[in-house]
């Protein structure tokens, strides 16, 4: 495999098990003049497991705007530059942002190497709807929390979080005021020996008294709407969508599928959308 030179690769690691990395990923480490990383302690742990050695450079948020230049003169030299996390994909809750958005400025043209998300891991053993919002890590002030939080119940989507385990009691109470009525999934230690799901109903929703440790994947399922709040216009674009390649009955059944409405308020409304494109 020939990398290419004067850009960054943006390589995704495994979340927990090794050997979910991929081998494009393995050929790009291996190939790498540098590595870019989060605590070269964690990343030496996973290129001793490939039998790779590279330079290393610590590269995290509290140091990111002061390497960034020196980051980027490495670039334009012709060295082959690689940024990890410290597990699953880069920039998603992580430091490199700053980063790509240099690049972006200087032209500098950055690959991505997909790979293991903790986010798509969560959502898809989920069983919950798969559209859906990532948002992270939640502030650490508790005003500020409630105003997001108060925001996002508002939101239909599932909804992930990551979560430190510490702080999971408290914050399951935070949405069990703003999430009433949804289920929770709780992803602890994904890939891994331990690996665990917890779900239920978030009103009635607690975890065993076993202690928790680490950084936890929340999954909030989508909001379910209420008869008194049904979509009508997400409702109405599908009828006349379906309107022009179905029969009146398909239609009819095909929003009967998807949608928690009376059959006959669903005919009506089809019959009277049908008679005024025909008028």
């Amino acid at each position: 495999m020939k990398l290419l030179l004067n850009c960054l690769y943006i390589v995704s690691t495994p979340i927990g098990n090794l050997d979910d990395i991929t081998l494009r990923a393995v050929e790009v480490l291996k190939n790498s003049d540098i590595i870019l990383c989060e605590d070269t302690r964690r990343s030496l742990k996973l290129l001793n497991h490939l039998k790779i050695k590279k330079r290393l450079i610590s590269y995290h948020k509290f140091n990111e705007k002061k390497k960034v230049n020196n980051v980027i003169e490495h670039i334009n030299k012709g060295k082959i530059l690689s940024l990890i996390s410290d597990a699953g994909t880069p920039l998603l809750s992580d430091p490199g942002r700053i980063l790509i958005n240099e690049c972006v400025a200087k032209k500098i043209k950055i690959i991505p190497i997909p790979g293991v998300s903790s986010i798509t891991s969560a959502m898809s053993v989920s069983g919950f709807s798969d559209q859906f919002l990532f948002y992270g890590f939640l502030p650490k002030k508790e005003n500020e929390r409630d105003r997001i939080l108060n925001n996002l119940s508002k939101i239909e989507y599932s909804q992930v979080f990551f979560i430190p385990a510490i702080k999971i009691s408290s914050i399951i109470q935070k949405f069990k005021r703003y999430f009433s009525g949804r289920e929770i999934m709780i992803a602890k230690e994904i890939t891994k020996i331990h690996e665990e799901f917890y779900r239920g109903n978030i009103d009635n929703f607690s975890l065993s008294k076993d202690p928790i440790k680490g950084e936890l994947t929340v999954v909030i399922s989508s909001k379910k709407a209420k008869k008194d709040e049904i979509n009508y216009v997400r409702i109405i674009n599908k009828i006349k969508k379906y309107l022009k390649k179905y029969s009146l009955k398909d239609t009819v059944n095909l929003i009967m599928e998807t949608e928690n409405i009376n059959k006959k308020k669903i005919y009506d409304l089809c019959l009277k959308i049908k008679n005024d494109k025909s008028s």
